[in-house]
């Protein structure tokens, strides 16, 4: 009671925290960057360890600035997650825009639905909110449940604020079923880790094996779904652009795991053109092969 009582204290001091303007907010961030990376050093050697994990064939100057970028970046992201609490519709428009819409009209016009995979790149909340008014057919996210159900609850009323529906990965499946005879388009974080039950399959990513979700694959073969990859980019601070690449448009035509290493292969494209825009700080690479039991 307490617990779930000092969480809802928290989320109405981010909600205040978010109406304050951006310039304000980004004094905040460049004072947040030198806390994180230079005073607690906050998970400097998990995003050392992936970096160098990643990238052997950079030299030591290279990766550290890599991760200076990275921290500078963290801290932006940290505040303008907070600053998406309150953003007006016409904020999020000016701040995220779509460069090919129509792509997704061009798809649903042929009577077809989407998978999007995405990664924890670059600025996905506000992307998010972009996303629940994008069309109108329905808006699923998918998302991962976590550990404190008061700040879940709080992002997910957040993130679906202007039309997106939240849907638990668990119930992933039974959704996509439910409107199966609907046109929708459904957003995936193709690069979450799954836990050690789920870790069925290991691809080479980042030059490390690396356990993947095959939700995307799975459900997209469910319902033949089109997949999508939904990349977004940094045009300058605070603004962004987003673009639905298209992947997969013969799901039914594909080999077993085809689908998972084409987005999966894509998203390590898309980091290593600019690495610092990526989740280094995630111990993404905890689940080894051989920890799974076969």
């Amino acid at each position: 009671m307490i617990k779930k009582g000092l969480s809802r204290l928290g989320t109405f001091f981010l909600y205040l925290v978010s109406l304050l303007p951006f310039w304000f907010l980004y004094l905040i961030a460049d004072l947040l960057y030198v806390i994180l990376y230079y005073i607690t050093g906050y998970r400097r050697k998990v995003v050392q360890e992936n970096l160098s994990n990643s990238f052997p064939e950079k030299t030591e100057t290279e990766r550290k600035a890599i991760e200076k970028k990275y921290f500078k970046y963290m801290a932006d992201l940290m505040i303008e997650t907070i600053k998406s609490v309150s953003m007006s519709r016409k904020s999020v428009k000016k701040r995220m825009i779509c460069t090919n819409p129509e792509l997704l009209e061009h798809y649903f016009d042929q009577g077809r639905s989407i998978i999007a995979a995405a990664g924890h790149y670059a600025n996905w909340e506000m992307a998010c909110l972009s996303f629940g008014f994008l069309t109108t057919r329905r808006r699923m996210i998918v998302y991962k449940p976590q550990s404190n159900e008061v700040f879940t609850d709080f992002f997910n009323r957040t993130r679906s604020r202007f039309g997106a529906t939240m849907i638990s990965m668990r119930q992933t499946l039974r959704k996509m079923i439910e409107f199966k005879n609907e046109l929708t388009i459904t957003v995936l974080a193709s690069d979450q880790t799954p836990t050690r039950e789920d870790a069925k399959y290991f691809i080479e990513f980042l030059n490390q094996p690396t356990a993947v979700f095959l939700g995307v694959e799975k459900l997209t073969k469910v319902v033949n779904s089109v997949v999508i990859f939904y990349r977004i980019d940094l045009v300058k601070r605070g603004h962004y652009t987003y673009t639905f690449v298209p992947l997969v448009e013969e799901p039914e035509k594909t080999k077993p795991y085809e689908i998972t290493e084409i987005h999966v292969r894509y998203l390590e494209q898309l980091i290593r053109e600019k690495p610092e825009y990526w989740l280094w700080s995630h111990r993404r690479w905890k689940i080894k092969p051989e920890d799974v039991q076969k």
